[in-house]
């Protein structure tokens, strides 16, 4: 049975004086449409840099206030978002429901929704999913006391999706799901002589706990690559519901991109990155920051100076830990790298 879920919705309408804030044209795109369509795959990101040269800006043109930015008003396939051209200034106007012409009034009203919801995300959810329920960051000693593999009735070396496995240590109170890792690599702060602030542990796989006892047995219900003896099991956390509104800082961010998964050296649009900011620095899910890159050249005489900074994209956080957040690229206009300084926009 799908779970029905109760959201506040804030709708937006021209016609209050909390409406729409008036759009400065050097904010509008050059070949901005004066009205679009939501389909399916779309995103508020994608959407808002149809019409705004700096899509995360859309929140604070459309007025919404701070506890709306952390649940924001849902749109929908099939809504239509009206670019309005005035004497008084250039409007947004968000139309509810396809083909109908009424403007819905900005007022707060119980929506019930089914989980299964087709509410257009903030940014691409197929790229960020695994993100949202892995832990992938955790402390120095985060799975020291994990429960851990100790192989197959058969003595398989390499376990895999199917097999059935032995599990030492395992508690019979934090439910049947599971999830396999294995510690990775240490994640250091450059700006603080590179100081260890992290792990980010490999995540494998699921398993489903099948019965409990002092060596309890387990199914792997899923693998990503090779699972072997000693790999160590967390319980699965639920989804993590991530459809924050993109909005700038309160407080001056100054970071670095420290990491990017998948291990390339060169990062672009739509690649994952871990930034050594954390909640304790004041990021939250949401925020977006913009990513200047540090050249330097030499002089006839040999020596090395260094060139201003050069902005070279934006990446938008969506999840956070203490001294850690992840971020997507949403936007490269120049080549990314690792040790890249992360800003407000």
């Amino acid at each position: 049975m799908r779970k029905l879920i109760i959201s506040m919705v804030m709708c937006l309408s021209l016609l209050t004086a909390l409406s729409a804030k008036a759009v400065d044209n050097s904010m509008l795109k050059s070949d901005v449409p004066h009205r679009y369509e939501v389909v399916e795959g779309d995103t508020l990101w994608g959407i808002a840099a149809r019409f705004l040269k700096e899509p995360w800006r859309w929140p604070e043109i459309w007025g919404l206030n701070r506890s709306q930015l952390k649940n924001p008003h849902k749109i929908f396939p099939g809504d239509t978002i009206i670019l309005e051209k005035s004497l008084q200034g250039n409007r947004l106007q968000l139309i509810q429901g396809k083909g109908d012409q009424r403007t819905v009034k900005l007022s707060p009203r119980i929506r019930i929704d089914q989980a299964q919801s087709n509410a257009i995300p903030s940014i691409p959810a197929a790229v960020i999913e695994p993100f949202l329920s892995q832990p992938l960051v955790v402390d120095r000693d985060g799975l020291a006391n994990a429960p851990y593999l100790l192989g197959t009735s058969d003595n398989r070396v390499v376990l895999s999706t199917g097999n059935t496995v032995y599990v030492a240590n395992m508690p019979d109170h934090l439910g049947k799901a599971w999830q396999i890792f294995r510690s990775g690599k240490a994640l250091k702060d450059p700006d603080q002589n590179n100081q260890v602030i992290g792990f980010e542990a490999e995540y494998l796989g699921n398993a489903s706990a099948r019965v409990f006892d002092e060596i309890s047995t387990a199914v792997i219900t899923h693998s990503t690559q090779e699972i072997l003896k000693g790999d160590r099991l967390v319980p699965a956390p639920g989804l993590i519901f991530n459809n924050y509104a993109p909005h700038a800082p309160d407080s001056f961010i100054a970071g670095r991109i420290i990491s990017v998964y998948g291990g390339v050296t060169e990062i672009s649009r739509g690649a994952i990155v871990t930034l050594n900011k954390g909640m304790r620095d004041g990021l939250e899910m949401g925020h977006v920051l913009a990513v200047f890159r540090r050249s330097q050249t030499r002089l006839p005489d040999g020596k090395m100076i260094e060139l201003p900074e050069e902005r070279t994209g934006l990446v938008f956080v969506f999840r956070v830990f203490d001294q850690l957040s992840y971020a997507l690229v949403v936007r490269s206009t120049g080549t990314i790298k690792i040790l890249d300084a992360v800003k407000n926009p």
